[in-house]
């Protein structure tokens, strides 16, 4: 399979179909003009994370808990929060598994605290791991790397981090604090390609994706 970061907290993972995790609006920045996908995944109802309407190719849109099987992905909806409190602040977020290719991906969405053991039990075994780790609105880098090590993945692909070519400016930290912390290897890659052949090659890799 071969995937991308967007920016914010939007890959394209292209496998026998493509899928795209949280689509953003124009106000954050500027998603391919050709983007396609037959399935999109939304972790939660904010405009920076919910703009499907900016994915061609009339995918559908998986935007609750639960069992999904389209186009050779499985996926698994498990229920956390935007906020530490419960939800009060900023309400429900979802964490997705995605399975494809004998190889299983977590995109954490907004998440903005650390896992319960029922959550980490429903999440399982985890291979690449999207992790917010800008915070502000999300997790911090300290948090993050707490997750990391809750879920224990081979390869952790920040999300959710300012970038320099951001179009409103956002209280988030960059990539480095979280980097720093963490203490993995990093790969930088336009484009990430990995299959089960050769997964274990980036095993404790940070992989960062050139904008």
């Amino acid at each position: 399979m071969k995937i991308k970061h967007l920016g914010q907290s939007a890959f394209i993972i292209k496998s026998q179909t493509t899928l795209v995790t949280d689509p953003f609006n124009p106000m954050i920045g500027r998603m391919p003009a050709d983007l396609t996908a037959a399935v999109v995944t939304v972790s939660h109802s904010h405009s920076d994370h919910n703009y499907t309407k900016g994915v061609g190719g009339s995918p559908q849109i998986i935007n609750q808990l639960g069992n999904f099987s389209i186009g050779g992905f499985e996926i698994s909806g498990v229920k956390t929060f935007h906020d530490d409190v419960g939800g009060k602040k900023r309400g429900e977020n979802i964490v997705y598994t995605i399975r494809t290719e004998g190889i299983t991906l977590c995109h954490l969405g907004d998440l903005g605290h650390i896992l319960a053991a029922d959550q980490i039990k429903e999440i399982g075994a985890v291979d690449i791991l999207m992790i917010p780790v800008g915070g502000f609105f999300t997790i911090d880098a300290n948090m993050a790397v707490e997750i990391v090590n809750q879920l224990s993945p081979k390869i952790v692909m920040p999300m959710h981090y300012k970038l320099k070519k951001s179009f409103i400016p956002l209280p988030i930290a960059g990539v480095d604090k979280f980097i720093e912390a963490l203490g993995w290897p990093v790969k930088e890659v336009l484009e990430l390609e990995v299959d089960k052949s050769n997964l274990d090659s980036f095993s404790h890799r940070v992989v960062i994706f050139k904008k």
